[in-house]
């Protein structure tokens, strides 16, 4: 296999998760990539000591600039705060590298169109991290969707719920601050989550109404003192988008604030002849809808079906590390123009067009008006 070496920017959650899929690459059976990290760059000396596990991690810097300069790094991934998001990614593309960008593409709609205009001109290949679609639930979706199964759809709602900031003694980070999260708050924190999908099937908002709700003002600071948090922290977008030349409710959820929910990206699509669901709460489970005679929910196992074939028994449920392989195979893949006809990652064209959601969706807020795209 072609070897692709790696360099991450921001070693942290993300950072360890992506080094881990590359770890256990030899799961996956039918890629002709294979990533090998061998650069990490973070302001704190003790998240980059983690590092040292992985052998073929050589160059462990808090300047990322350094790893920039490494001639030997094709790809870059860079998980840093939004604030952080265009510094660093135009200079890892006026590096020449290649970049594997987190969400939301930059603190803002702005920041996100001037992103896009490097790539254009730079030539390198940018996609966004996005890794829900991955499941073979969210895939079987797809599907069904595109099948034109369904009839016609008469609703779509797509979202991703947190559950965590119910905890009031939860030490505020950044994300938790507008000045590093940005004004979209938990649209730029959880939103391409909830919008990739629909994006992807060509079901972008033509307007939209948006209920936002902030959570505590207040929280620990982490030093015993409290700070103030001012980000937005459950959003409803209420939007209308055309499927075949009909307008269509499409619901964008994203919350901070979900009671029960600890980690849960979910698709709901609904038609005259048929609807699918998926919720990552039940990773195996797909619910399809059927009208006859009578009309009936069926309920499935699905299994270990994900988009690029792995070691892993057909049984077995897929879990969160696995769809981040996935979704590493699938940019990898990509990249060599080896895709073929599997689903492939967030592109900067779509990141920009959730922003432009999120920016209809805080001026529908403060105006309390419905606001066209």
């Amino acid at each position: 296999m072609k070897t692709i070496n790696i360099g991450i920017i921001g070693g942290g959650l993300m950072g360890r998760e992506m080094a881990s899929a590359f770890a256990r690459w030899c799961a996956l059976t039918d890629v002709s990539v294979q990533p090998e990290l061998v650069a990490v760059a973070d302001l704190n000396p003790d998240v980059l000591s983690w590092f040292d596990i992985i052998p073929s991690c050589t160059q462990k810097v808090t300047d990322y600039h350094a790893l920039l300069a490494n001639p030997e790094i094709d790809v870059v991934y860079a998980a840093v705060p939004h604030n952080l998001h265009e510094k660093i990614y135009l200079d890892v593309l006026n590096a020449g590298k290649d970049l594997f960008a987190e969400k939301p593409f930059g603190i803002d709609l702005p920041t996100a169109q001037r992103i896009v205009e490097k790539i254009n001109e730079s030539g390198c290949f940018v996609r966004c991290s996005s890794e829900m679609p991955f499941f073979p639930g969210a895939q079987r979706a797809l599907e069904v969707a595109r099948s034109g199964e369904v009839g016609r759809v008469l609703e779509v709602v797509s979202g991703f719920h947190h559950s965590s900031d119910l905890d009031p003694t939860k030490a505020a980070n950044w994300k938790r601050l507008n000045a590093t999260c940005g004004q979209g708050g938990v649209l730029n924190d959880l939103g391409m989550h909830a919008c990739h999908l629909p994006l992807r099937l060509g079901w972008k908002p033509t307007r939209l109404f948006a209920q936002l709700q902030k959570g505590y003002p207040l929280r620990p600071d982490g030093k015993g003192g409290t700070t103030p948090c001012d980000t937005w922290d459950n959003a409803h977008l209420n939007t209308w988008t055309n499927i075949d030349a009909e307008e269509v409710p499409l619901r964008l959820e994203m919350k901070r604030l979900a009671p029960g929910a600890t980690n849960t990206w979910f698709i709901e699509i609904l038609g005259t002849d048929g609807g699918v669901r998926f919720s990552t709460a039940e990773p195996k489970t797909l619910h399809l809808f059927e009208r006859g005679k009578e009309q009936y929910w069926k309920r499935t196992d699905l299994g270990f079906g994900t988009p690029f074939k792995a070691v892993t028994g057909g049984i077995f449920e897929p879990g969160f590390p696995d769809v981040i392989q996935q979704m590493w195979a699938a940019f990898l893949m990509e990249r060599e123009g080896l895709l073929e006809d599997r689903f492939g990652c967030a592109t900067p064209e779509e990141a920009v067009a959730t922003h432009e959601i999120f920016a209809a969706a805080l001026e529908s807020q403060q105006s309390g008006t419905v606001v066209p795209l």
